[in-house]
């Protein structure tokens, strides 16, 4: 059988209550043997049920079946360009702010930074028809990344960059709510006060921060994902 045979006939007896709460489940090479197939195999199959929650592997503890199946919801980050372009509108992109500055004081904190460490900073604007979608805040470690400042972001933004430069090796994404302030509304065509969908990401390559975003949404924007 393959993994996924394998996969699918575990989750079935995990529905079905065959393997109930807390149960735990036969070892490795009893299941191969029952489903003829490799301890390899098998233990993909329950590692990839283990990542989508249903089941708890410890070492030397076995792998037992959670009590509360923690599903857990996937996300595409796609580049600004591509969200826009799929949605059938034409995308369209401004660079409003670029400045080399030390790294504000929060931002220190928040990334364990060293002190007096300097980053690009960069405010840019991403349009769906010449209508406002996105506002960008970015902060890039000069140190991590000292190429960043001969990169030209006229054109195009610092994301496109970043992927093509730049791999991460951690990241960190928060969504939240918040109101518009005076500066985003602005750039948003919004009014001050009105609630605004934004996200926020941070990367890491080898534990070194790279850069530090807060990416801030026109009014209406949704984000959709299944289970």
């Amino acid at each position: 059988m393959s993994y996924r045979d394998i996969k699918k006939v575990v989750l079935d007896r995990i529905q079905n209550r065959i393997w109930g709460p807390d149960s735990l489940l036969p070892g490795e090479i009893e299941l191969a043997e029952e489903f003829s197939s490799t301890r390899t195999t098998v233990n993909r199959a329950l590692r990839e049920l283990a990542e989508e929650g249903f089941l708890e592997r410890k070492r030397k503890a076995g792998t037992r079946v959670l009590h509360s199946p923690a599903r857990k919801a996937q996300f595409a980050i796609p580049l600004v360009r591509d969200e826009i372009t799929d949605a059938g509108a034409t995308y369209r992109y401004s660079l409003v702010k670029r400045e080399v500055m030390p790294a504000p004081s929060w931002l220190t904190a928040k990334l364990a930074l060293k002190p007096d460490r300097e980053v690009l900073h960069l405010q840019c604007m991403h349009f769906a028809d010449n209508e406002p979608f996105q506002l960008e805040k970015r902060w890039i470690i000069v140190e991590s990344v000292p190429e960043v400042l001969e990169a030209d972001f006229t054109a195009s933004g610092p994301n496109d960059w970043l992927v093509q430069k730049v791999p991460f090796s951690n990241l960190e994404l928060s969504f939240f709510a918040t109101k518009a302030d005076e500066d985003t509304a602005g750039f948003m065509d919004a009014s001050v006060g009105d609630p605004i969908f934004a996200t926020q990401r941070t990367t890491w390559l080898r534990g070194e921060p790279v850069t530090h975003a807060v990416l801030y949404f026109t009014p209406g924007y949704k984000m959709t994902t299944r289970l």
